[in-house]
């Protein structure tokens, strides 16, 4: 079940739906086994335009909204959640130029990004600023009518194929608190002194590159400030984290969705004792455990990217959302095994895929220990005696 859409948006979400039964499943095992970047996926999401996905028309995107968005993210994950992790990193630099960038940001970037070519990764995370986000190091240094930036950032998804990034560093390093000093750059791939440093090799989410990018005196125009102004940077990227939350959430959603319909199938088809294990008890009462967290998970995202596209503050939604789904993905995927037995612990079946893939969830865009904390303060501001 889902929140309805209009036609014309339901039929992208079915279009993606089928594109991934005809394109992706029959290759996602091959892809994800030898760690293969999807160079002909990318063409064909390409083509199917969703890297315009939430860009506005006005910059040559389709101007969907969050809940549509989040439906799409969640049929690629059922596919494979690598296809999803390179999509979503792009959509999250193009959302934050959107809603924080300056005109002349808007026309240069977004239609560029709109048509997939080129895309965005986001630096944020540094060997000893992953949670904490305001001990990051990096700096920027105002140097006539440019910066110049200095530091290196860890977990840059698209690192390596992307071609804009969204840089959070310190353009005071002064000011108390550390983010009253905070500001993020837009740096392109090619600029002197920008380099992939290395890539890590991953439990799960393969395919896609996870990358250290070091930036050793990158100069870039003051033009490339997001939203001209310093100090602002901070707000951007918490804003813009809102909208990964929410993403990481649909993906966790899509690979749970995944697990589950394995699950059911081989369970109809698996015979013991004489009879399909579906007709076990024992069996019956994990599908409708996961099965009814799955529904759950969905209508947390679903409700937390509403209160998005409504202009509302929803770090509390996003936060429930991205710490439910992602939790019963961990439990659904570990199911899912278990209900396949010992060809559940085999690269024979998709299964031990999903398990491998769910770790991932659990902290990226914040652990879930930090999402209780954002969902615990938040409950305290709104329940103040």
């Amino acid at each position: 079940m889902s929140l309805s859409l209009d036609a014309d948006r339901q039929a992208v979400v079915d279009e993606v739906r089928l594109f991934v039964e005809r394109e992706v499943i029959p290759v996602a095992h091959d892809l994800e086994k030898n760690d293969t970047y999807p160079f002909d996926l990318i063409e064909k999401l390409k083509a199917l335009g969703v890297f315009s996905a939430t860009i506005p028309e006005a910059y040559g995107g389709l101007g969907f909204d969050l809940l549509t968005y989040v439906q799409i993210i969640e049929q690629l994950s059922r596919g494979w959640m690598s296809l999803a992790g390179i999509l979503n990193t792009h959509i999250l630099v193009a959302y934050i130029i959107a809603t924080f960038g300056t005109e002349e940001q808007r026309q240069r970037f977004l239609p560029v990004m709109a048509l997939g070519d080129k895309r965005g990764g986001i630096c944020i995370s540094e060997a000893n600023a992953g949670s904490d986000v305001q001990a990051i190091t990096m700096t920027a240094v105002r140097d006539g009518d440019d910066y110049v930036l200095n530091g290196s950032k860890l977990w840059v998804t698209n690192g390596v194929y992307g071609s804009i990034f969204a840089v959070l560093t310190r353009t005071n390093t002064a000011i108390h608190p550390p983010y009253r000093g905070m500001s993020v750059f837009l740096v392109e791939k090619g600029t002197p002194g920008l380099n992939v440093s290395r890539t890590f090799e991953k439990l799960g989410y393969k395919g896609v590159e996870t990358a250290e990018l070091v930036f050793t005196d990158v100069r870039v125009s003051a033009s490339n400030l997001l939203g001209g102004v310093e100090g602002e940077g901070f707000k951007h990227i918490m804003s813009g984290l809102e909208v990964g939350r929410i993403n990481v959430a649909a993906r966790a959603v899509g690979v749970a969705q995944a697990a589950f319909n394995d699950s059911i199938k081989y369970a109809q088809e698996r015979n013991t004792f004489g009879k399909p294990i579906a007709q076990h008890q024992a069996i019956q009462l994990k599908l409708a455990d996961m099965a009814t967290k799955i529904e759950a998970a969905r209508l947390l995202l679903q409700q937390a990217a509403l209160k998005k596209d409504n202009g509302e503050r929803c770090d509390l939604e996003a936060g429930m959302a991205k710490l439910f789904a992602t939790e019963i993905c961990q439990e659904v995927t570990l199911e899912a095994m278990r209900i396949h037995g010992g060809f559940g612990y085999t690269k024979e079946f998709n299964v031990e895929r999903y398990y491998r893939e769910a770790p991932f969830m659990l902290v990226g865009e914040g652990t879930s220990e930090i999402q209780r904390l954002v969902i615990a303060r938040q409950l305290l501001e709104r329940y103040k005696v």
